[in-house]
């Protein structure tokens, strides 16, 4: 079982932080242009080199030099500028009082492609992040790239599944916000490869995201996986959320808003393998179900 100790906001807490950095005051949020961004590409047709990262304002880089990450692929038809304002990822990020640093790569501008070019090149990720790392201020002192959590709304499964198995960085979690509209080989692969480890959310509103997340939960149990499903009115807890190695959430939101909607992100990273203040209360509260 994993081990994981919280201290800080709590729930009522967390949503009046969301709701008082909807305008994005809270922490620095920088807009880099790297080297090492999704584009331009070689053969690619698109050419934004947009990376913003956000610097909680709580965040410290921590005695061992290394720097936890929170990197989010946004889904089709937009920009990372739009997604890291409409799903509230900084808001989400603050709430959660991780001491992670939050990535949000642009992938295809506003196009129904999933491809996030460089990114999905082995060793890409682990390039894009030590670029950051140098680039922002308050993480110069950082020395390397600690844990990373994936995140991944619609169409971003692609580039989540391509970063878990040759991002070349230690990708503990992967998020996927009404997102597994494929890779599921990939997926089973990430969290068998490491069961102790590796931990995979699905949360998912119905569709193809639910369909393929049923057939991902049954190989993964024949695998010998423990598999945390929702069912019906059932909610899981938020000390199983906690637990779990691979869960399957239904959300009783819309594909649009699926990632902040029931603030189903803060949700994951309150019950994540990073290292922060936390919230005292929504851990207290194990038996509560995840969405309360």
């Amino acid at each position: 079982m994993r081990r994981r100790s919280f201290l800080g906001l709590g729930v009522a807490g967390a949503l009046g932080l969301l709701a008082a950095s909807a305008d994005a005051s809270v922490g620095a949020t920088h807009e880099l242009k790297p080297k090492s961004a999704p584009y331009p590409a070689p053969n690619g047709k698109y050419t934004d080199s947009t990376v913003l990262v956000h610097v909680p304002s709580f965040f410290s880089v921590p005695e061992s030099k290394k720097v936890d990450f929170v990197v989010h692929f946004h889904g089709h038809m937009t920009t990372a500028k739009a997604a890291i304002a409409a799903h509230k990822l900084r808001e989400q990020l603050e709430a959660s009082r991780q001491n992670a640093v939050l990535v949000v790569p642009q992938g295809p501008v506003r196009a129904a492609d999933g491809d996030f070019g460089k990114l999905m090149l082995k060793g890409g990720l682990a390039r894009l992040l030590g670029e950051v790392r140098r680039q922002v201020p308050a993480l110069r002192a950082a020395k390397q790239t600690g844990r990373v959590v994936l995140s991944a709304h619609s169409g971003g499964y692609r580039a989540a599944a391509a970063c878990s198995e040759q991002g070349g960085v230690d990708v503990r979690e992967i998020y996927l916000f009404d997102s597994l509209y494929g890779e599921v080989e990939s997926f089973v692969r990430f969290v068998t490869d490491d069961p102790d480890h590796h931990k995979l959310v699905s949360y998912s509103v119905g569709g193809r995201p639910r369909e393929l997340g049923a057939e991902l939960a049954s190989r993964l149990e024949s695998r010998g996986v423990d598999v945390l499903r929702e069912t019906g009115a059932k909610k899981v807890t938020r000390g199983e959320l906690v637990d779990a190695t691979a869960a399957f959430l239904f959300g009783h939101a819309t594909h649009a808003s699926a990632t902040y909607e029931e603030l189903a992100l803060r949700d994951c990273l309150f019950a994540s393998c990073l290292k922060g203040k936390g919230s005292r209360s929504w851990h207290k509260k194990r038996d509560a179900a995840r969405a309360s």
